[in-house]
């Protein structure tokens, strides 16, 4: 048995911090029921997962965010550093500007940071009908190679540019655009929504596409509809302040992908669950109800720390890690 030097210290702070510890049987996670004689502190082994043909050690992913401002290159340097030393899976932000220019390319161009690990390049579904129209999508294939990514996110977010004061209007059904891109490119292709998630059609024509992911977008992380609306005029908002409340949180939408797997076949495997996830215990809470590969994505925790230095940044990482590694020893999710 080992010899015990702390045991004065820490009593003495049991007592001390024993009334601040006390807690209401009201914050009890119910969505988990804690197991704790099932497993020893061991770190589970199951946590790896992979994105299209890629490998991610832990199944956490860099929700897109920024792309083309100031801040930008050292927000996606931070990210990139974190994604490589972790182990984790990357989207950049839109990159529209790169399709005009190189000036910004730059704040995007982080596969020396990231070393081996997953980056999607990251384009909206009003570019892809532009460029289609303008007969120039071969410069997606550019794109990707310029970024020496492994492929590409495509952004389907009608609500945020209705909302956008100067947002692009497209004519095509996004579905359709999307099944032209795969007949027409080589390029690996997830899709997402920007906050407010999608309905069940929705996500059942995305599952028949051969797509390395569905990226959920969820209604209940930051919705980009409300922060266009927010840039709006006062009138504006208050005509439109109902709309940025549409849409589907996380966990209806993955009910509807797991009943859609149930009675069909699917070509899309993985699942990227975003929107609204806070924490590893949102993490785990989904990856363990999924039928699916599943990692879970975050946007603004991430951005948070990403916008100081890297230690802060790589303190927050493991500190998710750590707390998958404890979920996954002790807590079962309730069916």
């Amino acid at each position: 048995m080992k010899k015990d030097d702390s045991s004065e210290e820490r009593k003495k702070d049991h007592i001390d911090l024993a009334f601040q510890s006390t807690i209401s049987t009201d914050s009890i996670d119910s969505r988990f029921y804690y197991e704790p004689l099932l497993s020893g502190h061991t770190k589970s082994n199951q946590l790896s997962r992979t994105l299209g043909k890629d490998k991610m050690d832990h199944p956490i992913w860099v929700s897109s965010m920024t792309g083309g401002t100031e801040k930008a290159s050292r927000i996606n340097e931070n990210l990139a550093r974190a994604c490589k030393e972790f182990g984790l899976g990357m989207g950049l932000g839109s990159c529209r500007p790169l399709l005009e220019s190189d000036e910004r390319l730059k704040d995007f161009a982080v596969r020396k940071y990231i070393g081996d690990q997953a980056l999607y390049a990251n384009i909206g579904i009003a570019q892809i009908e532009d460029l289609y129209r303008a007969n120039k999508i071969n410069l997606l294939s550019e794109l990707v190679k310029k970024l020496e990514a492994n492929g590409l996110i495509i952004h389907v977010n009608p609500l945020q540019e209705w909302m956008q004061p100067e947002g692009d209007r497209y004519l095509s059904a996004p579905i359709v655009l999307i099944k032209k891109l795969i007949d027409d490119l080589n390029i690996p292709l997830i899709v997402k929504e920007v906050g407010q998630g999608m309905g069940k059609a929705s996500i059942k024509a995305l599952l028949e596409l051969p797509l390395v992911a569905l990226d959920f977008g969820a209604h209940g992380g930051t919705n980009f509809s409300k922060l266009e609306l927010l840039r709006g005029s006062e009138e504006r908002k208050s005509w439109f302040e109902k709309v940025v409340n549409l849409g589907h949180g996380a966990d209806e939408m993955l009910s509807w992908a797991n009943e859609i797997k149930s009675s069909q076949k699917v070509l899309c495997d993985t699942i990227i669950v975003s929107g609204g996830v806070k924490d590893f215990l949102d993490g785990y809470y989904f990856i363990e109800k999924s039928d699916y590969n599943t990692i879970y994505g975050q946007a603004s925790g991430f951005l948070k720390y990403a916008l100081g230095d890297y230690e802060e940044l790589q303190e927050y990482v493991s500190m998710q890690i750590e707390g998958l590694h404890m979920a996954s020893a002790f807590l079962k999710i309730r069916d």
